[in-house]
């Protein structure tokens, strides 16, 4: 198994010690530990943990916030370690992101493929999110495109291929991708930018 840097959120010395132990032996490293949210909070940000480990209920700053906080800032992935195991516990840890849900009392071999789990859903989840952008910009491109066309149409009597080969040899000419022609277009003939 691959080791992870791991950042250990509970109020309880006990557990984040037994935590750590059980980490280590596994091969991961502890990059730091909190006993609250807040600091568990300022300590992921700064030190970009590969997974944080964290109670649910701690003082400042419960689990299920600290988790919606991480998963907004996209962080690194959570996995809560708890004692509760109620249904309204698990839908605002589900809701907040968190992607592991642990009851203690809980072993090694509990701990490595939630630990797994959570680090391999994270980064779908990551990858998903960048697909889902890349296509979003891509679309956008090519409408800049399909209006720099029709501008060119419009103003310069071309064809609709005339007009696309125009901005094909400009851009080749110009090392620019076809969506920064189109965008110097708009902007040479005014030409106000569509609600996104």
């Amino acid at each position: 198994m691959k080791s992870y840097r791991v950042l250990i959120v509970d109020d309880e010395p006990v557990i984040r010690l037994d935590l750590r132990t059980m980490l280590e032996a596994m091969g991961h490293v502890v990059v730091g530990e909190a006993d609250n949210g807040t600091d568990a909070l300022h300590l992921a940000r700064t030190l970009q943990p590969d997974l944080v480990i964290a109670d649910i209920m701690m003082p400042e700053m419960d689990g299920i916030e600290l988790s919606r906080r991480l998963a907004q800032e996209r962080i690194a992935p959570v996995l809560i370690l708890t004692a509760y195991s109620e249904p309204e516990m698990i839908a605002g840890a589900d809701r907040a992101g968190v992607l592991g849900y642990l009851v203690k009392p809980f072993r090694e071999a509990d701990l490595a493929p939630a630990i797994q789990v959570a680090i391999s859903r994270y980064r779908e989840l990551r990858a998903l999110e960048t697909q889902a952008l890349n296509l979003t910009q891509e679309l956008q491109a090519r409408r800049r495109i399909g209006r720099a066309k029709r501008v060119l149409i419009q103003q310069l009597g071309l064809s609709e291929e005339e007009a696309f080969r125009r901005l094909q040899q400009t851009a080749e000419q110009t090392g620019k991708s076809l969506a920064e022609v189109a965008d110097a277009i708009l902007l040479a003939y005014q030409v106000q930018p569509e609600p996104e």
